[in-house]
């Protein structure tokens, strides 16, 4: 299902109608292919600290994340203190739950030592889910796009064995959407040719 807001573009219907942040990410980020390692972790981790809410919630608040993590500098973020721990979560700019927080701080270590192995990079890791190239969707309506599928199931299971947290694979087909791994922009969507 598309909507088709005031200035005449037809969009996915999740992004809805009102909200320009919304907007703003359905079409200039949602979906494009991501290739930078860093913004993958971010990426990655966010989607995370989405579980239980809403993803407009997350992007309200990610300026204060980029912030308060660092920019998202896995090489900083490794290294945080208990009382850095403290501080995280006595700010409100943005979710404050410890078992995310901590799991932020193990996926730093992770992905460092991913980066460290030699095998390549995290993105051609994770882009391995998919062949290296995105997936092209043709879903008519939100209700014809799966929550997760194989490849976000195989990335899951990859992650939590490295010792990932909440990379369900729900949340990895999420990820995967956002990061352009697949295209899930419905048909009438004007992105969906554009991404």
């Amino acid at each position: 299902m598309t909507i088709r807001h005031d200035d005449g573009i037809v969009r996915c219907a999740w992004c809805g109608d009102k909200d320009p942040t919304y907007i703003a990410y359905h079409d200039t980020e949602w979906g494009v292919p991501e290739w930078d390692d860093q913004a993958l972790f971010e990426k990655l981790i966010l989607d995370g600290f989405q579980a239980g809410l809403s993803w407009i919630t997350i992007l309200r608040k990610r300026d204060n994340f980029r912030a308060a993590f660092d920019g998202f500098d896995p090489a900083i973020i490794a290294k945080y203190s208990e009382a850095k721990v403290a501080a995280l979560m006595a700010d409100a700019g943005i979710v404050r739950n410890r078992a995310k927080i901590t799991g932020t701080i193990a996926g730093a270590q992770i992905w460092l030592d991913m980066m460290a192995a030699g095998k390549g990079s995290f993105a051609d890791h994770l882009w391995s889910f998919v062949d290296g190239k995105p997936v092209v969707t043709t879903a008519r309506s939100l209700g014809d796009l799966p929550t997760q599928d194989a490849a976000s199931q195989a990335m899951s299971k990859d992650l939590k064995a490295r010792g990932f947290k909440f990379v369900g694979p729900t949340i990895c087909y999420a990820f995967m959407e956002a990061v352009g791994m697949i295209n899930d922009h419905v048909v009438d969507c004007h992105r969906h040719d554009q991404v």
